[in-house]
C-alpha cells in the first residue's frame, strides 16, 4: 500500500474514535499529511545526515592539524 493510503486510513481510524459520523474528513487529512511526511522526512534526514558529516569533518581536521584559535 502506498503512504497516501495508509495515511488514509489512520486519519480516518483516529477521526472515528471522536464519534463523528463520517470519517472522510480525517482521512482526507491524513493523505495530506502522509504526502507532507513524504516530502518533509527525506529533507529532514538529508539535512540531519550532512550536519554530521559536516561536524564530524571539523572534529577530525582539529584532531589531525590541531585546533585553530579565532
Amino acid at each position: 500500500m502506498s503512504a497516501t493510503t495508509i495515511g488514509a486510513l489512520i486519519g480516518g481510524a483516529i477521526d472515528s474514535m471522536s464519534g463523528d459520523d463520517s470519517a472522510a474528513d480525517g482521512a482526507i487529512k491524513g493523505a495530506i499529511a502522509a504526502n507532507v511526511l513524504k516530502v518533509v522526512a527525506p529533507i529532514a534526514v538529508t539535512y540531519a545526515v550532512g550536519w554530521a558529516v559536516l561536524r564530524g569533518a571539523g572534529v577530525l581536521k582539529d584532531r589531525v592539524f590541531g585546533e585553530v584559535q579565532q
